[in-house]
């Protein structure tokens, strides 16, 4: 809550400023403009009634603006109470500044800096105060920027941060740097200090790997900018890109131009390339690559260009041993041979090399010295590269070019032995202890394109997706207020917490499961909820379906659970009609109905037509389908017909048959039963075999149950993990 406002105490001064002596005071009256204590009669006040913003207010009457109001005791700016706030002011041109006076509230800063901008968005440090004890600080300072900003570090008491009045001295009229839009870009400075500037001016990389179509690129590029962001990040350049550039120029917004090279991506992707001999591939490389450095370096969007994407680390999925070695050291030659064309076409922008394994960068420091600078995917692990880089002793500054929430292969499993997928709260204080990582290393690390800004509503969606389809994340908010430095975002999704599912399990196919969830809005919104389900570790198809399903209150759902087996993710979407979303999920374990009785069936004997030895998960062989495992399968040769029959000892009274198919179902089947294992007769057939679990009404008495199996439902044979068979 606002507090009242305390008595304000006596001046105290810093950098040794003189008090005014009463003719000067007196003559100052006779100019339009009031000096600070301790302000020189030369300076000039240049930021009262000017823009001011913040990243935070306490209450509507301590907004920004009456820090520079010129009201010295009854009017003033309060933030919220946590560290880590700030006040800036715009001054509305470049100006050399020589003093700055701040007049604090009983709730003053004990360590706090004074920084200037020249776009407001890249600052650097005029000076730095540790141990303040509140009442008037009056700083000389040298420097020239259009924006100065007091940045709080640590606050003094349990309060936020309070200031009648926050004036900048200086005089205006400087030269005006060009914009960050234009200019050559560079990578300036020596080790443990470098810098990258545009134009000649500090640029720090606040950008989002770039998920959307490109005709979609005017829809979303505003927002991109709204979110702080300078950058975005593409993967490939070619004839499709202009618009996309076209459109981040429009909004100011820079581009790394991505070319990709083979085996992209890292673990588990494709294309092997052998880099030793292949020349044809490599001459084909450069001179597409070569094409679009011409084409687009004079572009007022192009930043950087980037060669490659993981495929140092990508490479064991080709080589192993010495030849992994020797396509690694190729590799990394082949980048220093891109790199060195690019040059030649385009000197003034950097060329960089991204991979997801800082092992990667010894190759690239031996074999690719005319890299600029190196790039990294680093996702849970992206504190750690600071310390890689100093380990490595590296001569090389770097950005982030992928980084984010820990990774579906960086969690542990859950219950279902899948990974457990972070909640939102935690995606969101995984970007922001990312970002604080990257601009922790200074001087090294020159920013970072996060990933992900994307609109796929998918598996991978929902789980990096800054914004999944259209709807705004607890991440999204967490990204700008890392870029913005403000914690005033607007309004803010809807917050999911404790999230279970019952049974996790054990959830029969076809039947209710419960989901519970409490929700609550910050912004008070009325809340609606969809349902999805997802089966990538059931069938591999990462698409999130509707589900069926019904509110029961308290926050809990009944939800209709899929007919497949296998562990689905089940999503609770909470949206507050301002386009947000709050997401989270669980795994829940899909498992045959039960059925009432005794398996006839159990550890009986079976024989089958045929058996797959060997393959995946086999061999195969029969009586794995009448073991009472759901983990182990029969499997038959690839072709038709098969049949399997089980012996059930004696003549028994059927009354239900389940078949819990593999993904290798038979589509066309008939259920035969005998007495004798030679005279047959059908009690169920089928043309519309779908797989997954048939659970069939008989009405038989027999010792043998035999399933003639006639047409296969995909190109593998027949497959059951289990028969079960009721009397």
């Amino acid at each position: 809550m606002p507090r009242p406002p305390v008595t304000l105490p006596p001046p105290r001064h810093r950098a040794g400023g003189a008090l005014l002596a009463l003719g000067a005071l007196l003559a100052s009256s006779l100019t339009t403009l009031a000096l600070a204590p301790g302000a020189h009669a030369a300076d000039t006040l240049l930021s009262q009634g000017r823009p001011a913003t913040a990243s935070s207010q306490e209450g509507d009457g301590y907004a920004p603006a009456a820090a520079v109001d010129g009201n010295l005791t009854t009017t003033r700016w309060a933030s919220q109470w946590s560290d880590q706030q700030w006040l800036q002011v715009d001054l509305g041109q470049q100006a050399s500044l020589s003093r700055v006076v701040l007049t604090w509230e009983a709730a003053y800063g004990k360590d706090y800096a004074i920084q200037a901008s020249d776009n407001g968005t890249d600052w650097r440090t005029l000076k730095t105060v540790t141990g303040g004890d509140g009442g008037t600080d009056d700083l000389a300072v040298s420097g020239a920027g259009r924006y100065v900003r007091m940045q709080g570090i640590t606050r003094a008491g349990g309060y936020g941060y309070s200031l009648w009045e926050f004036q900048v001295y200086g005089t205006a009229g400087g030269t005006t740097p060009p914009p960050s839009s234009g200019g050559a870009v560079k990578v300036e400075g020596s080790k443990g200090n470098w810098r990258l500037t545009v134009g000649g001016q500090p640029y720090t990389v606040k950008g989002v790997t770039w998920g959307p179509a490109i005709s979609a690129a005017p829809a979303y590029m505003p927002d991109v900018k709204a979110m702080g962001a300078n950058t975005i990040r593409t993967w490939g350049t070619d004839a499709s890109t202009k618009p996309l550039l076209d459109s981040a120029a429009a909004n100011g917004i820079r581009v790394i131009n991505g070319f990709w090279l083979q085996p992209g991506g890292g673990p588990g992707s494709g294309g092997c390339v052998d880099y030793v001999t292949d020349t044809t591939y490599k001459t084909n490389a450069l001179t597409e690559f070569a094409k679009w450095v011409d084409a687009y370096k004079s572009h007022p969007a192009t930043l950087m260009w980037n060669v490659g994407n993981e495929s140092v680390l990508g490479l064991q999925n080709c080589y192993s041993g010495s030849r992994l070695e020797a396509q690694r050291n190729a590799y990394t030659g082949f980048v220093n041979d891109v790199a060195k064309k690019i040059h030649s076409i385009d000197p003034d922008h950097p060329v960089t090399s991204t991979d997801a394994w800082t092992g990667a960068w010894p190759y690239y420091q031996r074999n690719a010295p005319d890299l600029d600078l190196y790039a990294m995917n680093s996702y849970s692990n992206v504190c750690k590269v600071r310390q890689d880089w100093i380990d490595g002793g590296y001569t090389k500054p770097y950005i982030i070019t992928e980084t984010g929430p820990a990774g579906e292969w960086e969690v542990p499993d859950d219950v279902n032995g899948v990974p457990d997928e972070p909640t939102d709260a935690q995606k969101a204080d995984g970007y922001t202890r990312a970002w604080n990582c990257v601009t922790g290393h200074q001087g090294v690390a020159l920013g970072a394109t996060l990933f992900h800004y994307g609109i796929e509503h998918d598996f991978g969606g929902v789980w990096f997706n800054l914004l999944p389809d259209g709807l705004k994340r607890l991440s999204y908010y967490a990204v700008k207020r890392a870029y913005t430095g403000t914690s005033a975002v607007g309004n803010t999704p809807p917050l999911i917490s404790g999230m279970t599912v019952s049974p996790a399990s054990s959830a029969p196919a076809g039947d209710e499961f419960t989901v519970h969830a409490d929700v609550r809005d910050p912004d008070g919104d009325p809340v609606t909820y969809k349902i999805f389900l997802s089966g990538n570790y059931a069938s591999g198809d990462k698409s999130l379906v509707p589900a069926q399903w019904r509110s029961t209150g308290n926050g809990n759902f009944a939800v209709t659970a899929p007919q497949k087996l296998g562990v689905w993710k089940v999503y609770v979407q909470a949206e507050d009609g301002h386009g947000n979303a709050g997401i989270e999920t669980r795994s829940v374990k899909v498992v045959a109905p039960p059925v009432g009785g005794t398996d006839l069936a159990l550890n009986r004997p079976v024989t089958a037509s045929s058996f797959q030895p060997s393959y995946g998960d086999c061999p195969c062989t029969p009586e794995l389908a009448v073991d009472g495992r759901a983990d182990t399968r029969w499997a038959s040769d690839w072709s038709d017909p098969q049949w399997i029959q089980v012996d059930l000892g004696a003549a028994k009274a059927l009354r239900t048959i389940q078949l819990v198919w593999d993904p290798a179902y038979a589509k066309a089947y008939t259920v035969q039963v005998s007495d004798d294992a030679t005279t047959w007769r059908p009690v169920y057939s089928t043309t519309t075999g779908d797989g997954d679990v048939d659970t069939l009404g008989v009405s038989a008495t027999a010792r043998y149950v035999r399933l003639q199996l006639t047409a296969r439902g995909t190109g593998w044979g027949y497959s059951l993990h289990e028969i079960g068979i009721y009397g």
